[in-house]
């Protein structure tokens, strides 16, 4: 275990880094050149670490900053982390561990106040302190069964808006206006960098991508602004008999307005040859399925856990979201780390809180696990309580804690990171 070294990774030792990410997801390890080279200008080093064996990398993280956007609209900066991977040679002897405590120390020296991921497996980082916070659904929608009306597609009938198809390069101009307007409504959201348009754009590629542009359509209201955007595929398929059985997969779709998300969708729907949707990474209360004449015709395919939150400023999280109803909260917030434990009265309401450590008597004890599964105003503090994860202390304290976290709508994050 001594002479397992982890720390940051140099630039010259990038490389092997990669070839241990590539490892640990099961791609074919060793990385070109050309992606090393097209990968290294976009890596703050400071925040890439690895853990070495003998000179080779056998472990790797690396994090990021990003803005999650919380109940009310307000941001709070994150850590995000990504590329998480141990060498199936080097499991159980506490590689993770190391890597974890290590970035989330400096990310409580930086400031701040949570940190992200999306964890490709459950059971690892309730111990970390992440719960799942955000969760998504997919659906698949059999269009000939939905009963919508084909010829009101397009135009959005209520606000006279219009639905158009647009280039690329349009995109990489619009978009990222339209996600920031997204932002400050939607819960969970995080922002979006130049290098992630420019890649999903075709602006900037992966070395041996091979980019096929998408369809773009974008939604704008009645004066012309752009409220909601399309990105989808479809394939081509048809049927012994000759008929059409294409399957249209949406790539993206976020909209400001519900009427720009409905006209997006009911598009979509309209489109020719196309029979089969996969609506991709969606909120677990979407319009769908209920905006379809026939809400069968859309069927789950995925639901499951997405963005995972740690909360690691108590006081400046609880603070900067607002809260469904008023109410007074004493939590006892436990942490193994030491990072985060403490006591802390929560005075909150629908316009804002405030939260200060405290010595009074707790109404509710907890993990900042729990924390984290509670932030968004995703999770049920009496299910929580149910269940013996979150503790209540005084009587009726979790059903008042329902009622201040929860929010009116689901938390929804449409990225991946």
């Amino acid at each position: 275990m001594n002479s397992l070294e982890a720390r940051p990774v140099t630039e010259s030792e990038f490389a092997d880094w990669l070839r241990a990410v590539n490892t640990g997801f099961l791609r074919a390890p060793t990385p070109s050149d050309e992606e090393v080279a097209g990968r290294l200008p976009h890596m703050d080093l400071a925040r890439v670490q690895g853990v070495f064996d003998a000179g080779r990398c056998v472990a790797t993280f690396r994090s990021f900053a990003q803005e999650l956007t919380v109940v009310g609209g307000a941001t709070v900066p994150a850590d995000a982390i990504t590329n998480v991977t141990v060498s199936p040679t080097h499991r159980r002897r506490g590689l993770l561990t190391r890597l974890m405590a290590a970035d989330l120390a400096a990310a409580k020296e930086r400031g701040d106040v949570a940190a992200t991921l999306i964890a490709a497996e459950y059971p690892i980082y309730g111990r970390y302190g992440f719960g799942p916070a955000a969760w998504t659904t997919e659906w698949e929608i059999d269009i000939p069964r939905a009963g919508l009306d084909p010829r009101l597609s397009g135009a959005s009938a209520r606000d006279g808006g219009r639905i158009d198809l647009v280039d690329t390069p349009e995109v990489r101009k619009l978009g990222p206006a339209l996600h920031d307007r997204l932002r400050a409504r939607q819960h969970g959201v995080v922002s979006r960098g130049d290098r992630w348009w420019d890649l999903t754009t075709g602006n900037a590629l992966f070395p041996n991508d091979n980019w096929t542009e998408p369809f773009h359509a974008v939604h704008r209201d009645a004066e012309g602004t752009v409220d909601g955007l399309l990105v989808y595929r479809a394939d081509d398929h048809w049927g012994d008999a000759k008929q059409p059985l294409n399957r249209a997969t949406v790539r993206s779709m976020i909209a400001t307005t519900p009427a720009a998300e409905r006209a997006l969708w009911h598009f979509l729907c309209s489109v020719d040859w196309v029979t089969t949707i996969r609506t991709g990474n969606r909120a677990p209360d979407d319009l769908l399925p209920l905006l379809l004449p026939d809400p069968r015709a859309a069927r789950v395919v995925t639901h499951a856990d997405f963005l995972w939150v740690r909360v690691l400023d108590v006081v400046r999280a609880l603070e900067a979201r607002t809260y469904a109803v008023p109410g007074s909260l004493v939590l006892d917030i436990h942490d193994a780390t030491g990072l985060t434990a403490g006591r802390f009265h929560l005075d909150a309401s629908p316009a804002g809180a405030t939260c200060t450590p405290t010595t009074r008597n707790a109404d509710i004890a907890l993990d900042v696990r729990e924390l984290g599964t509670l932030y968004l105003g995703d999770e049920s503090a009496l299910r929580l309580a149910a269940l013996d994860r979150i503790e209540e202390l005084t009587p009726g304290a979790a059903a008042l804690a329902d009622g201040v976290f929860r929010a009116g709508r689901r938390a929804w994050c449409p990225d991946v990171f």
